[in-house]
């Protein structure tokens, strides 16, 4: 089976000789959900740029899907991201002038390959909207739901399409314990339905233990290991 994730011989520097990630080997497998923790300012949000593309490593692989996106030129990179993941922001990023429903369908809309693999997106934001227990609320504004519902809106974003990685980068700071176990509850049974892996990124390591696997940056950056 491919790897959703796989990294070898990794080098990033947002400098000369200031190396944040050095990694030697990095995988996540598909259908996997793992949370990978580490304190604030150890290359977390690095690492999920570089998986996505949005930043580009000056030495390694980056396998995402099979696909290794370090030879992929910017707009080759911002096209797989669109086309193949989903992510889901620390603050959300939702668009305050659209509704639900335009939130939701958005990568469908800018997205050609996941306008492909959903023949009813409507059908399909409905059935994401129901799984995460917002039925209903289709054509409400951002700014009337709540922090919580906000999140979950980010999440069916992320999950429309049905794309074979999410990647999500802190996307529970805002909420406090119970509602952030039962936020990850909806997401993982969700992601399940679609077949979807998933890596959440965060510095909380109490809901290390509402994952079926956990991962240490600390253990697989060289760079910060040396620091």
């Amino acid at each position: 089976m491919t790897a959703a994730i796989r990294i070898e011989d990794l080098e990033f520097a947002y400098s000369p000789g200031n190396t944040v990630l050095k990694i030697k080997n990095f995988e996540v497998k598909q259908g996997q959900h793992v949370f990978l923790h580490g304190p604030s300012g150890c290359g977390k949000t690095t690492l999920l740029g570089l998986i996505t593309g949005i930043l580009s490593s000056q030495k390694g692989l980056i396998e995402i899907l099979g696909t290794d996106i370090s030879q992929l030129k910017l707009k080759q990179r911002d096209a797989f991201r669109g086309n193949h993941l989903g992510y889901i922001f620390q603050m959300f990023n939702l668009i305050p002038y659209l509704n639900v429903r335009e939130n939701i369908l958005l990568p469908i809309k800018m997205n050609s390959e996941k306008r492909k693999l959903s023949s009813d997106p409507d059908g399909e934001m409905k059935n994401l909207l129901s799984d995460l227990e917002l039925s209903g609320y289709e054509d409400r504004p951002i700014s009337e739901l709540s922090i919580g519902q906000q999140q979950r809106v980010a999440a069916a974003r992320s999950l429309i399409g049905s794309p074979k990685l999410i990647v999500a980068d802190e996307p529970t700071s805002a909420l406090d314990y119970d509602n952030r176990e039962r936020f990850l509850d909806l997401l993982f049974k969700s992601a399940d339905k679609s077949g979807s892996t998933i890596l959440f990124v965060s510095h909380d390591h109490s809901l290390a233990k509402l994952f079926p696997e956990t991962m240490a940056l600390k253990t697989i950056n060289q760079a910060g290991e040396q620091s």
